[in-house]
């Protein structure tokens, strides 16, 4: 079985087709899609994203990983963000089934696990916190989906309005969803680091953990490659912001027993048809 990770999709719906199309015609049915997350926004085919995906995941055992657009899909549902100027999963707010899209969005994992050869590995979209084992991460990511995909949509709104600074499991989902760098007393920020030596992902690998992380939302950064990390975030709908955009997924090699190890040119990028997102 080939697992294909595939990055930031952000409504770029033709370029996500042709991607499943290129892995359908490569593996058949011997193939599972790894979604790293934000899979909607920015570009113009959110809904159909979300419907290929709920397809993948509920048919075929897709596994997807909440990231930080979806995140702000569910806040502007509860009434806690208003819509952006660049907000593009408007269209999934207004179908008549949307009370289901929310539902379906809040039960998504923050975190997936699993082995790839002798290396154990996450799934998360954006970042890791420095200190955490696996079996932390793992914590903490159930804590979040406990409270944010309950029972009630109004529990999930609560959770959405809690202040990080006074909730640690709010302040976790931001870190999961949203952080690019941190510093040495443990405090973590979206912004993109001034010194490389503050990136999240440099003083995550000085612990030597022993897993992997397969992440994206830095798109910025690009396809990141080191060893125990895979960032696939190579903004396909940023396409035209001086840079070319890509759609990236990374196939481990099955047959490997250490696929973390670079150096690694299993991927596959898929270029953007168009300019989405060019300001």
């Amino acid at each position: 079985m080939q697992r294909i990770f595939v990055g930031d999709v952000q409504g770029c719906a033709d370029e996500f087709e042709a991607l499943l199309g290129r892995a359908k015609s490569a593996f058949g049915d011997r193939c599972e899609l790894w979604l790293v997350g934000d899979l909607v926004n920015r570009g113009p085919g959110s809904l159909r994203v979300l419907r290929l995906a709920r397809d993948l995941v509920e048919l075929r055992g897709a596994r997807c990983v909440l990231g930080n657009h979806e995140v702000s899909l569910l806040e502007t549902a509860a009434g806690l963000r208003a819509l952006h100027p660049q907000d593009t999963f408007g269209e999934v707010l207004a179908q008549p089934d949307a009370d289901d899209w929310v539902d379906w969005l809040r039960r998504r994992p923050l975190v997936e696990t699993g082995c790839l050869g002798h290396q154990p590995f996450a799934m998360v979209h954006a970042a890791a916190h420095p200190d955490w084992a696996l079996h932390h991460l793992e914590e903490h990511a159930r804590r979040i989906e406990a409270r944010l995909g309950g029972s009630t949509r109004r529990e999930a709104e609560r959770f959405l309005a809690a202040d990080p600074r006074e909730d640690p499991a709010r302040d976790d989902l931001e870190r999961l969803t949203a952080c690019r760098s941190v510093n040495p007393s443990g405090g973590w920020s979206e912004e993109i680091p001034l010194d490389a030596a503050n990136a999240w992902h440099r003083h995550w690998a000085e612990r030597r953990h022993g897993y992997g992380v397969v992440y994206g939302h830095w798109a910025l950064q690009g396809l990141h490659v080191a060893r125990w990390l895979r960032g696939l975030d190579t903004g396909c709908v940023h396409h035209g912001r001086g840079r070319d955009g890509l759609l990236t997924a990374w196939l481990p090699d099955p047959d490997s027993e250490t696929p973390f190890e670079p150096p690694d040119e299993r991927f596959w990028q898929i270029p953007a048809r168009r300019v989405y997102c060019a300001s």
